[in-house]
């Protein structure tokens, strides 16, 4: 398990830069375009690539390929494993190459439907360019996949910082240059987001050259392929809920108002930070493991390594969704007040991400349960319990939008995911005794009384603040102390309370930040 927690602290580790730069990026492209409507066509125009990626790559092929690769792997060794990748991604690059074409022609039919309000046919515009996008991701994605299996987690973990250094070198760098309108600034943001693609695709497919894989055309249909197909199909269909889920979401929201799909995606942006830190980065190095114990049937040992995770989630997602909650306007402000982006959005914003706050354990808790039931080669129950889950979220968002405006679609959304989290757990721990939740009900205890104090800490403590004349260095100044603050606080408390996964955690972010010797072919 320590090797593991030292993969989880470089995944982590790696995930912050990601993040970091994701958060200037945003910080930059608000600052130049604000909650306009060109803003948030592009954010609906760049929704639709990652929808086919997240199905075609990092999602349902994802989860088929991880345990039947590590199948083939372990009986057959590398030089047998290598053709079936190159099968998996033959085919990918065909389908997207495919899917690709089609969705360019339906941009360009798009424009000949008249009545519609002007930012539909500008995400229609953005769309013909950015599509292309889809094929690098998915292709990336794929080879991503295959290092993790070989025990390579940091390259694939780095894989969204070439894409958002590369729209920080376009956006800020030869848009502010030769940029003088908005729509040439926009322009030079798709080029940042086109070649980033490139560049997340071409890096770890170096990496995974150096483990001995060859690339070549292969469209055979072998006996491990046509089982990555049919694990496939079940997880395509929940994959697609989701994916479909998020886009009539984003619809929805882009028939509200020209400023919907930008305050949407800046909180959901906000609550991916922690998700992708360190959640994300425990299912990722956990979902290998929980494979190869499936795969030998040790269901005692699975089932401690689930437990492990999922307790390690809950005590960073749960202070990071309190902290979140409580500092939401000082955080929007100190980052995102800048340019086109004022005090008016601010206020817009807050309100939603606080929803979205509440919604982060439970979409962790999610992903986790997913890869438990993907473990098991059941890729079936997951999409049924995702369907139900989207219809909730259709329901709602029809009835409270109307309602709340933008903030009943994030609403809408907490109600969907908190039911669907449950539901996993219940079913995976009826498919599987042995992953059922346990002990970890006395420690989330422990972390909501810690999450609590802490919150009212940091509700009392900006008072001090108030003889700063300035709003925006008031929140600097609050943001600056109080989250380092809020972290010391929860973590002594969680210290005192004798938490059952402390120790797991001070390992993981020791690792962090002075991570270990790399280990003979199990590098990071």
């Amino acid at each position: 398990m320590s090797q593991n927690l030292l993969r989880i602290g470089v995944v982590s580790l790696a995930t912050i830069l990601s993040r970091v730069l994701g958060l200037l990026r945003d910080i930059l492209t608000f600052a130049v375009f604000g909650t306009t409507a060109l803003h948030s066509a592009f954010i609906f125009a760049f929704t639709l690539p990652n929808l086919f990626r997240r199905l075609l790559g990092e999602g349902s092929l994802n989860a088929a390929l991880v345990p039947v690769y590590t199948d083939e792997l372990q009986e057959k060794g590398k030089a047998r494993a290598w053709g079936l990748v190159n099968e998996v991604m033959s085919w990918l690059l065909l389908t997207s190459l495919l899917l690709c074409g089609l969705a360019i022609l339906v941009f360009f039919l798009l424009p000949f439907w008249p009545g519609l309000p002007q930012r539909w046919y500008e995400g229609a515009e953005l769309g013909k360019i950015l599509f292309p996008y889809l094929i690098f991701i998915a292709l990336a994605a794929m080879v991503s996949a295959a290092l993790n299996v070989l025990q390579r987690f940091a390259v694939p973990a780095l894989s969204a910082v070439w894409l958002n250094l590369s729209i920080l070198f376009f956006l800020g760098g030869a848009a502010l240059w030769w940029g003088e309108t908005p729509g040439q600034k926009m322009g030079f943001l798709c080029a940042g987001v086109l070649f980033g693609g490139l560049l997340q695709f071409l890096i770890p497919a170096w990496a995974l050259y150096r483990e001995g894989w060859r690339p070549r055309l292969s469209f055979e249909g072998s006996a491990r392929l046509r089982q990555v197909a049919l694990l496939m199909v079940p997880g395509l269909a929940g994959t697609a809920i989701f994916q479909i889920n998020v886009v009539v979401s984003r619809m929805l929201a882009f028939s509200l108002d020209e400023a919907a799909v930008s305050l949407l995606y800046l909180a959901n942006r906000l609550m991916e930070l922690p998700l992708g830190v360190f959640a994300i980065a425990v299912a990722t190095v956990i979902f290998p493991l929980l494979s190869r114990y499936a795969s030998e049937a040790n269901w005692a040992a699975m089932g401690s390594a689930y437990r492990r995770g999922l307790r390690l989630i809950f005590v960073v997602t749960i202070p990071a969704g309190v902290g979140l909650i409580v500092l939401r306007e000082p955080i929007v402000t100190a980052l995102f007040q800048w340019g086109a982006f004022g005090a008016e959005s601010v206020r817009q914003t807050g309100p939603i991400l606080a929803i979205f706050a509440l919604s982060i354990p439970f979409y962790a808790w999610a992903s986790f349960s997913t890869r438990g039931f993907h473990s098991l080669k059941n890729t079936s129950t997951p999409v049924r319990i995702a369907g139900l889950s989207f219809l909730v979220n259709l329901a709602c968002s029809l009835v409270f939008m109307r309602i709340w405006g933008t903030a009943g679609l994030a609403l809408a959304n907490l109600c969907s995911m908190s039911g669907q989290a449950l539901l996993l757990q219940l079913y995976l721990s009826r498919a599987q005794a042995e992953l059922r939740v346990g002990r970890i009900w006395e420690d989330l205890l422990k972390i909501l009384f810690a999450g609590g104090v802490m919150a009212g800490v940091l509700v009392w403590w900006p008072a001090f603040s108030q003889w700063i004349e300035s709003e925006k260095w008031a929140a600097v100044v609050e943001v600056c102390l109080l989250v380092p603050l809020g972290i010391l606080l929860y973590g002594l408390i969680v210290w005192a309370l004798r938490l059952e996964g402390y120790k797991d955690l001070q390992q993981v972010l020791s690792k962090m930040v002075r991570p270990g010797p790399r280990q003979k072919g199990k590098g990071a």
